[in-house]
């Protein structure tokens, strides 16, 4: 943690302003043991690890539990990156560009393993600040702590220890796996200032009818409970099946066909600029979900609507996803 991350904070639970009267480490810029303290309601929070700790991975709550361990598991070993991270971030941010976050003060509200806070951080940002309830801050904060506008931060995405102070925020492919997505879109929107922007990117409804009946009922009673190791082994089948067909059925087919549209073509067509090592990931992704929730367009800008936001922009992302933006 850094110190100007003070400037920031606020008590999760009362919203007062958070001090810190005790250090026992520093890294150079980094502190890495330390206690926060609320002036307001006295409640103490540890900075562990260079990390503050605004929430513990839940011990009670099964699918919380379950969701924290399974992608703190994920980050934790598809530690790959790739230089399409920039361009596929892009298009979920639709239509931000990367000089739209220079200078701004921005919060990702889950942050997994920190890729696209190091984006925003090499955009231009003046700060950024991403949130995890997951063990992933561990290795979010390892891959950011030598850039000096970036900061990590332990915290649940519907109870954030943040002041109103942020001139932009986003979230992408998070709060479609909380148990309340509207609910957890009004949370990091309550955290932007008058003016300051939001993007999320979630998954949607239509086109995705077959996941919804088929693969979803066995994510939710196999995969997602079955210890992740042996799922990474698993996923390997149908990532084997989903690379080939991106690769060698859906690729040559757009080019011999071009007035023809197949089965799921944009995204298959998407999937196959990757490698497989980045599919495999993708598919892990969805098969170790415990909560996954599909939002459809009318319910996508009912949020947007509930928000007060205005400028909305709200696009079709390789028609199974929506790409939300707004001022608020």
């Amino acid at each position: 943690m850094k110190d100007k991350l003070l400037d920031f904070l606020a008590c999760p639970v009362c919203g007062g302003e958070i001090l810190m009267p005790y250090v026992s480490r520093y890294e150079g810029l980094e502190i890495i043991d330390a206690i926060l303290s609320c002036k307001k309601c006295l409640r103490e929070y540890k900075v562990k690890a260079g990390i503050p700790r605004f929430a513990d991975v839940p011990k009670n709550e099964d699918k919380k539990l379950l969701t924290a361990r399974n992608f703190g598991w994920q980050w934790a070993h598809f530690t790959q990156t790739d230089e399409k991270y920039e361009s596929q971030l892009l298009d979920w941010l639709q239509p931000v560009k990367p000089d739209f976050f220079e200078e701004k003060i921005v919060l990702e509200g889950g942050c997994g393993k920190g890729r696209h806070t190091t984006l925003a951080a090499k955009w231009g940002a003046r700060e950024v600040i991403g949130i995890d309830l997951s063990e992933s801050v561990e290795i979010a904060f390892e891959r950011t702590k030598n850039l000096p506008n970036v900061h990590i931060v332990q915290a649940d995405i519907f109870r954030l220890p943040f002041k109103r102070v942020f001139d932009y925020t986003f979230s992408v492919g998070v709060i479609h796996h909380t148990p309340n997505p509207k609910k957890a879109f009004l949370s990091i929107a309550s955290k932007v200032k008058a003016g300051g922007a939001i993007s999320v990117w979630v998954y949607g409804a239509e086109n995705n009818e077959w996941i919804v009946k088929y693969v979803s009922p066995i994510r939710e009673s196999l995969t997602s409970r079955i210890s992740p190791s042996l799922l990474f082994h698993f996923s390997k089948i149908p990532t084997l099946a989903v690379f080939l067909a991106s690769k060698f059925v859906y690729r040559p087919l757009s080019k011999v066909f071009h007035n023809r549209k197949f089965f799921y073509q944009d995204y298959m067509l998407y999937l196959s600029e990757f490698g497989w090592r980045e599919q495999h990931n993708i598919v892990f992704d969805h098969l170790t979900a415990p909560v996954t929730f599909y939002i459809t367009r009318s319910e996508f800008e009912k949020w947007w609507e509930e928000a007060n936001a205005r400028e909305v922009k709200i696009t079709w992302c390789h028609e199974n996803s929506w790409s939300g933006f707004g001022i608020l």
